[in-house]
Parts: C-alpha cells; structure tokens; sequence
C-alpha cells in the first residue's frame, strides 16, 4: 500500500500542529493536574512548618543518592588521580544527607540562612547591574525587582533562625501554588 505523496509533503507547522492537536486532546489532564498543585500548595501554605520538613527531607534524599553516585563514580574513575576528592565529595552529600534526615529542623534552619545571603547578594549584583543598564529603557524594574529581593533576604536572615521553621515550606507552597495556576490556565486555554 502506498501513501499519497502529498501527505508526505512538509508543511510549515505541521509538527508543531500536530504536537499541539494532541495536547489539546490532553487538556483535562492538564487541568486536573492543576487544581491538584494548587491544592496541594494550599495545603503547604496552610502548614508551612510541615512544608518546610517535606522541603529539608526531600533535598535530604537528593543529597544522599547524589553522594553514592558520587562514591561509586569514586571507585570507577581510581586510575585518574581524583580518586580522593570523588570520595570526598560524595561522603559530604551522604552526611549532608543524613543531617537532613537526623536533623531537619536543624537543616532547613541552615538552608534558610543560605538562601535569605544569597538572596542579598544576588539582589546587590543585580542592583549594580540595574545601574549600569541606566540609560536603558526600564532598568528601574530590574532595581525595583533588585530592592525588594535584598528586603526578602534582610528579612530572612533578621528572623533567622526562626525563619527557618516557615521559609522554606513558604517558598514550597506558593510555587506550588503558582505553578499549578500555570497549568491550570494551559489546560484551560488547551480546551479552546
């Protein structure tokens, strides 16, 4: 059986029509998975304590199989000379890991004092970077933008460390919150 060869012709935006016809036979998927995000970022909002321990365990996880990978790669790579800082590494993950899980509250207190300086020190480059842009249409939304990120890490790290019982599940929850808006707002606009 042969096919017609104008079905085998190119046409301009043909994949992405079709890739776009099947999402939209997808839309409901989309929307539900939506509403489950927001729900589930409520939920985290509502508990933000809680949120902050589900956040310190899970980067405990990530923490820990990294640094296995790490000291099985450490023994698959002994001839290169490395050998010593792969081991390394990867045992610091693993304990990074463990102190997570042993931990959490002590844990998410140290990651929120991370996260309110680099929140200072990135808002600070990026007002340098808003001034020398200057001359520039609009660089006073980057320094707005800039401002209001260095005021979120000042608060952080003053309220530090009982910041660090709510920060983080703050953070998880309205990401999830917004995160699911977004899809959401796809399925929706799929369905049309």
């Amino acid at each position: 059986m042969s096919l017609p060869t104008d079905s085998l012709t190119p046409t301009p935006g043909g994949a992405l029509a079709g890739y776009l016809s099947e999402l939209r036979t997808k839309w409901g998927w989309f929307v539900a998975l939506g509403l489950l995000m927001i729900a589930a970022g409520a939920f985290v909002l509502g508990n933000v304590a809680l949120g902050t321990v589900v956040s310190v365990l899970y980067i405990g996880v990530v923490l820990a199989i990294s640094g296995v990978a790490q000291i099985f790669h450490a023994f698959q790579v002994k001839g290169w000379g490395a050998f010593a800082f792969w081991l390394l590494d990867g045992l610091l993950y693993v304990a990074a890991g463990v102190v997570a899980f042993a931990e959490p509250l002590l844990a998410a207190a140290v990651l929120t004092l991370l996260l309110g300086a680099a929140l200072i020190v990135g808002g600070v480059f990026r007002i340098i970077a808003a001034f020398q842009m200057r001359p520039a249409a609009n660089w006073g939304w980057i320094a707005a933008s800039a401002v209001l990120t260095v005021l979120l890490g000042v608060m952080i790290v003053a309220g530090w460390p009982v910041s660090g019982i709510w920060v983080l599940g703050l953070f998880l929850g309205v990401d999830l919150v917004f995160n699911g808006l977004a899809v959401l707002m796809l399925g929706l606009r799929l369905k049309k």
